[in-house]
């Protein structure tokens, strides 16, 4: 890791190259990944002193990438890299934005042993091409603040939604905020997972699959820890920081949040983390949440396109891994990782093995199929604010109209 964590002055001594080719790079969600950039692009640009990484405004969140890029497709503006969503990667292979990377990876001797693993480059293949590498995998979890717990009589993690919720009346009687579920995270991340925990899918056979049972418990689920948490409608980020400064009690979100709440906690509370509460028990399976680099560069200059791809390769190489290791809360996808990362780094750090017990646990994260994808995220998104602001009661009713809506959104 001495490269990888080599200090800013080294990078200054570097002279810069005479005729260095630039490449733009845009990413999602600034507060979580900026550090992890940061120290990667030093360490890039310190292996590639010919190579200038330039980044454009970052995305607010996943979506917002995804709406940035096709605009930019419009107008011939794309960046080089983009750093997408694994659920939405294949709106941009359809439209021709994202650039199969087979060539490069045929290029490259060595490659099978470079940690790709089969399995997270399956994330990123459609119709037998690789068009991303993986960069971040992510799972909901559990943040705790146990010292509020404590002192609401409660000793022990909350595993099942309903002990969560009675931890709640005890903490919010007590006069302290209980909770926050990250309810709008992007790509509807939270109710997938609600519907995964019951092993069923949120897509089914092209359509939203939530008229049944499973999809009237996931809504009644989300209307409970709304209403019985006492539940503030404020955003992730915010609930982030609340946490991190000990006005909170419990939060559930992406693994993502563990190095930011580490950086940030004020006070000496007993921070931990634990596996995503199940329905009646253990979930049955959860969704895939993180990103992979795509090149989606419009150009036709073979050694701007080499320069992309190199800084792909090394952003999502056991160095670039363990960059995301060390800095977020995200479980590295490369398995070279683990051999760059201390022996003991999950032992120091358990709140970073959590995610990683989890694994076994990972499906699908959908996408919604379609033009209207992100259109169908908005509708549901709807849905559940208008649970969580009161203005839906009956899960019934509602389930059946987002059923409707959504599935009018669909291909046919």
């Amino acid at each position: 890791m001495k490269r990888l964590l080599s200090t800013a002055a080294a990078v200054t001594l570097l002279a810069p190259a005479a005729h260095a080719t630039e490449i733009e790079v845009a990413y999602a969600y600034s507060s979580l990944f900026d550090p992890t950039f940061a120290q990667i692009t030093q360490a890039f640009e310190q292996a590639h002193p010919d190579i200038k990484v330039t980044f454009r405004a970052t995305y607010e969140n996943y979506e917002d990438a995804t709406n940035t890029i096709l605009r930019e497709a419009v107008a011939g503006t794309v960046p080089d890299v983009s750093f997408q969503a694994l659920n939405r990667q294949q709106i941009l292979v359809e439209r021709g934005i994202a650039q199969p990377l087979d060539p490069f990876i045929a290029g490259e001797e060595g490659f099978e042993t470079e940690g790709y693993h089969k399995a997270m480059l399956d994330l990123s293949r459609f119709d037998g091409a690789i068009y991303g590498l993986p960069f971040s995998v992510s799972t909901p979890i559990g943040f705790y603040n146990m010292d509020m717990l404590r002192g609401a009589g409660i000793d022990t993690v909350p595993a099942t939604w309903d002990a969560v919720i009675a931890a709640c009346k005890a903490m919010t009687a007590n006069g302290q905020e209980a909770l926050y579920w990250h309810w709008d995270i992007s790509g509807n991340w939270m109710l997938q997972a609600e519907m995964w925990s019951q092993g069923v899918p949120m897509i089914k056979d092209g359509k939203l699959n939530m008229d049944n049972d499973a999809g009237l418990k996931a809504l009644e689920t989300a209307h409970a820890i709304f209403r019985d948490c006492e539940m503030k409608n404020t955003g992730g980020g915010d609930a982030s920081k609340a946490f991190a400064a000990g006005e909170l009690g419990m939060f559930f979100s992406s693994t993502a949040y563990v190095s930011f709440v580490d950086r940030s906690k004020l006070g000496d509370w007993e921070f931990v983390t634990a596996p995503y509460p199940g329905l009646d028990g253990t979930p049955q399976a959860l969704p895939a949440g993180g990103n992979a680099a795509m090149m989606t560069s419009a150009s036709d200059d073979p050694e701007l396109r080499a320069a992309a791809w190199d800084f792909i390769k090394f952003a999502t190489s056991g160095e670039g891994a363990a960059a995301v290791a060390l800095t977020t809360g995200y479980v590295p996808p490369n398995q070279k990782a683990n051999a760059l990362l201390m022996d003991d780094f999950y032992a120091q750090n358990p709140n970073k093995m959590t995610a990683v017990d989890q694994l076994p646990l990972l499906s699908e994260w959908f996408a919604y199929p379609g033009d209207n994808g992100l259109a169908v995220t908005q509708v549901i998104h709807d849905s559940l604010e208008a649970i969580l602001v009161g203005d839906a009661t009956d899960m019934d009713e509602l389930r059946d109209e987002m059923v409707d809506e959504v599935n009018a959104l669909l291909p046919r």
